[in-house]
């Protein structure tokens, strides 16, 4: 089955069309290094929690919006591969690219699927 790498992020809601650029560039890299599918959703109907929730997890302010993103590789292993071959892409150069969002509140992980239906 295939593996999932899973991220949240807060971005400031003014910069949504330069979000959607700096991510759709970064999506054809990721394809370049085996990725099957790349997907961005733009927080719509993201509710605040009392004990947790998405807001929360990535100390969203008011002034920005929840992006909830994931890439899926065809395994764990061209995951692997594929995710140390980007980080090596310039793409991944910050002196060149300017991410449009505050990366140290992004949360991250892999996931291995389970259901795929």
């Amino acid at each position: 089955m295939s593996y999932v790498d899973g991220f949240v992020c807060a971005v400031p809601t003014d910069k949504r069309e330069e979000y959607r650029q700096h991510a759709a560039e970064a999506a054809q890299v990721f394809k370049k290094y085996g990725a099957e599918r790349v997907v961005e959703t733009w927080g719509d109907d993201i509710p605040d929690g009392e004990v947790t929730s998405f807001p929360m997890a990535v100390k969203c302010k008011d002034s920005e919006t929840v992006v909830f993103s994931w890439i899926q590789w065809p395994s764990k292993a061209a995951r692997d591969e594929g995710m140390a071959l980007f980080m090596k892409d310039p793409i991944c150069d910050q002196n060149l690219n300017h991410m449009p969002f505050d990366g140290k509140r992004l949360i991250y992980g892999g996931f291995e699927t389970i259901v795929d239906c």
